[in-house]
């Protein structure tokens, strides 16, 4: 009883602190838009920089809409989506961080700190990317792509990356056309220093593998089939120094659900020697059986 309200309460606090670091993430995207992007014209990845550019054509007519409220738009119909081909779990902590970048891009009010373009890019990337960074650690996401780019994962066995440099190359070429080529190229920058921020907190790579030395090999497998849909190769394995049996379990899983391997690790087998490695390739449909 004791143990069992343990863990109760400890799966209590990991919620509490999911949350937190989901809606410290949306401040951070919130403050880079606001504070250095927007002013500067520099355009983010994604849905949010497809809003922004969209946000600043109408900014002049008779119904202009905050780069927030149409963020908030485009995330409507892809949340359906991955409610229905992610996973109810992912996709409410998702929406739930849209919500909150959405209500902070309304609070936080559009300031110019610097008129240097450059300056703006950076930091602008840098913030946005720590945002991001921390909600993906926390097992979410900033919504858009992010789930656009899980659903597709589990339906094809092909790159994700492509989807992302292709809707990123047009915010690029439209802000040039709309703007200016300047403009274009301070956007590339401030993309490149956000990917290369994202590879220190969390990772941009799609695919990761995961190599998992235990001697719980029949409870974790059964533990994370119950999270995920992925195929387990299992080795037998022996400690070099202890002789004592063991096994290896192989699993190649995507970047989103990193945080359910970690959770359930912890879990199941706190003591298992877990190396996680970037997959830059693979052959076969990874979904099924090693």
């Amino acid at each position: 009883m004791i143990r069992d309200r343990f863990r109760i309460s400890e799966l209590g606090i990991t919620e509490m602190k999911k949350i937190f670091f989901i809606i410290v993430g949306a401040l951070l995207n919130a403050i880079s838009l606001n504070i250095f992007l927007i002013p500067a014209k520099v355009y983010a990845s994604g849905f949010t920089g497809i809003a922004q550019l969209i946000s600043s054509l109408l900014e002049n007519t008779s119904f202009p809409i905050t780069t927030g409220i149409l963020y908030f738009i485009f995330n409507i119909p892809v949340s359906i989506l991955g409610w229905f081909k992610v996973g109810k779990s992912f996709t409410v902590y998702s929406f739930f961080s849209v919500l909150m970048i959405t209500f902070f891009l309304q609070v936080i009010p559009i300031t110019e700190v610097s008129t240097d373009i450059l300056l703006n890019a950076v930091f602008g990337g840098v913030i946005a990317a720590l945002g991001v960074g921390l909600t993906l650690k926390y097992g979410a996401s900033t919504g858009g792509l992010d789930i656009i780019a899980m659903v597709l994962s589990r339906m094809k066995n092909k790159p994700i990356g492509g989807y992302f440099f292709i809707l990123n190359g047009l915010i690029i070429l439209a802000a040039g056309y709309l703007f200016g080529w300047e403009k274009a190229l301070y956007t590339l920058v401030a993309l490149y220093v956000s990917s290369r921020v994202i590879d220190t907190v969390h990772t941009r790579h799609e695919k990761l593998t995961a190599m998992i030395v235990t001697k719980k090999g029949k409870e974790l497998q059964e533990a994370i089939h119950g999270q995920m849909v992925r195929g387990i190769t299992i080795i037998p394995a022996k400690g070099a120094f202890s002789k004592q049996e063991k096994e290896m379990l192989i699993i190649v899983i995507t970047r989103y659900e990193l945080y359910d391997l970690e959770q359930v690790l912890k879990e199941v087998d706190p003591n298992a020697f877990t190396n996680i490695v970037h997959t830059t390739g693979i052959f076969g449909f990874f979904r099924n059986d090693g």
